[in-house]
């Protein structure tokens, strides 16, 4: 059954609710268009999910298209996303003209005549240059643009130029060498969404079996995309030396997003890398793309690990922190905006290994810290990271972007 917006009142309450209608009246009878490179896979596509649908059930008109891509330039791509968080990129012509055709090609048969266009990320980002414009163009980057590879930045520069506005997932990601306007919004969860609404403790257990996981010992869990960026080869290590105090079990969630060619390398990697532990069922690994599974792992872990060692927000913590599960998380990216080191969570340079064991280690030996935790993590992410936030953050940009279409 699709959601609306009333829905979300017995968790925001009236005000907010009462906010979101009067902000979307100046709004009626626009056509809004968001453009991304998958439909699932990755906070990217869940955002959209909700917040295109709740955007058209306040009475904005909104679609949401996927760039369809090649393998070749997904490959290219994911090579764009990995220097733009500081890898080292060789950017040949090649590369370059894979970018561009893909992005030429799908201009040819999508049609775009609406008031205000959203690109999300370096997939579709060129397309802007393929389309006569007479509307806005807004560049909603969810990377840590805080690092990138200089001579991939300055090529891209080239395309972010012609839009009106970029919008980051923190203020530290601003670029003062990008003469654009930069806002700052943050990501989102939907807490009536499958994968964060409340459940039953049967329909928990049926999925635990399904994917056989065992509740005899206490769970760690990191659910993130097998992406080199989540060092799940780390989150091994420091496993390891947690299971030298406290006996666990380590679950390893992720999915295989349609846009990145490399999950599967990575994923093959870290599980031969894991083979002894595997056997003896110490480790478990799980790649089906299950939005109840993971909400059921969030739930039943005693704690969450996200040891990400490059981060443009890491929803994965918001989710958590919304189900008052403790999280002990890397202090990179979007991160530290959501945890307040020893308040709602543990935060933790990614490259200490000792430290994120022995910060699991309090909470998996300390009852009554780990449902202190959990419940400032919950209220945190209740009064910042939710949908209808994010909502009321799109309504007012979009409200000041068209205002100044019409009077300038």
């Amino acid at each position: 059954m699709r959601r609306c917006l009333e829905d979300y009142r017995g968790i925001v309450g009236d005000e907010v609710i009462s906010s979101i209608y009067r902000k979307a009246r100046r709004l009626y009878g626009r056509h809004i268009l968001h453009i991304n490179s998958t439909y699932q896979g990755g906070g990217v596509a869940e955002i959209l999910n909700s917040l295109v649908t709740l955007m058209n059930d306040v009475g904005i008109e909104t679609g949401w298209r996927i760039l369809h891509g090649t393998p070749d330039f997904f490959t290219v791509t994911k090579k764009f996303h990995n220097a733009l968080q500081g890898e080292p990129l060789h950017l040949t012509k090649m590369k370059k003209q894979l970018y561009l055709e893909n992005n030429e090609n799908f201009s040819r048969f999508t049609h775009i005549d609406h008031d205000c266009v959203i690109v999300h990320d370096p997939q579709p980002l060129p397309l802007i240059k393929f389309y006569p414009k007479g509307q806005p163009w807004i560049w909603r980057c969810h990377i840590d643009l805080s690092n990138p590879i200089d001579e991939l930045f300055d090529y891209l520069k080239t395309f972010i130029l012609r839009y009106d506005l970029v919008v980051l997932s923190s203020e530290d990601y601003k670029r003062q060498d990008l003469p654009v306007e930069q806002r700052r919004i943050y990501p989102s969860i939907d807490p009536l969404s499958p994968k964060n609404k409340d459940i039953s403790p049967n329909l928990i257990s049926a999925h635990l079996k399904k994917f056989g996981v065992n509740l005899d010992k206490p769970l760690i869990t990191q659910v993130s995309r097998f992406d080199k960026w989540k060092d799940p080869e780390g989150v091994i290590k420091v496993f390891k030396r947690v299971r030298e105090k406290v006996d666990c079990r380590l679950v390893l969630c992720g999915s295989m997003a349609t846009d990145d060619p490399e999950s599967l390398r990575i994923y093959t990697k870290v599980y031969r890398s894991a083979k002894h532990l595997l056997e003896k069922g110490e480790i478990i690994f799980i790649t089906s793309e299950n939005q109840i599974l993971v909400n059921a792992l969030q739930r039943v872990s005693t704690v969450i690990i996200q040891k990400s060692l490059r981060e443009g927000f890491g929803l994965t913590v918001t989710e958590a922190l919304w189900k008052g599960t403790p999280v002990v998380a890397s202090n990179v990216g979007g991160i530290p905006l959501q945890i307040v080191d020893g308040e709602n969570g543990f935060l933790l340079d990614p490259q200490d290994l000792d430290g994120f064991a022995a910060r699991i280690v309090a909470i998996l030996q300390d009852i009554d810290l780990a449902k202190e935790l959990g419940q400032k993590g919950r209220e945190w992410v209740r009064k910042n990271f939710l949908i209808t936030r994010h909502l009321i953050d799109y309504l007012d940009l979009l409200n000041e972007i068209l205002w100044r279409r019409n009077h300038y």
